[in-house]
């Protein structure tokens, strides 16, 4: 008499490489990112509206202790008195602020340091950041 079901096959599973170390999140670079992709193109009226919003969400309890949440909310005020100082009419854009280009070249210089990965090509998406 036979079995109803089909003998079992054994499988053989490679075993699983471990994951190289990587480099612990910096929330508060996040935050700054975030804001800074957000605000590209905004005027002086929606980057206060957005500041306004970010000082609102500041007040509550369980972002009190948030380290990308205060990252954000200083992003949005220096984002504000940099469009403050400018020429009326003026929109953001962080491909020309000083502080953002200095800041991602030491995420560069950091990631180009001895004993880190190096940046590796990717063709579907460019280089890597």
């Amino acid at each position: 008499m036979s079995s109803p079901w089909p003998p079992r096959r054994t499988v053989r599973h490679p075993v699983p490489r471990a994951a190289a170390p990587r480099e612990p999140v910096d929330h508060a670079r996040i935050g700054r990112r975030v804001v800074r992709r957000r605000a590209k193109g905004m005027d002086t009226a929606a980057v206060v509206a957005a500041l306004e919003d970010a000082r609102f969400d500041s007040r509550h309890e369980h972002l009190a202790d948030d380290t990308r949440g205060r990252a954000e909310l200083a992003e949005w005020e220096r984002i504000a008195q940099l469009l403050a100082d400018a020429a009326p009419g003026t929109a953001y854009d962080p491909d020309t602020v000083d502080v953002v280009q200095e800041a991602l070249a030491a995420e560069a210089a950091a990631r180009c340091r001895p004993g880190t990965r190096p940046a590796r090509s990717r063709p579907d998406r460019g280089p890597r950041r």
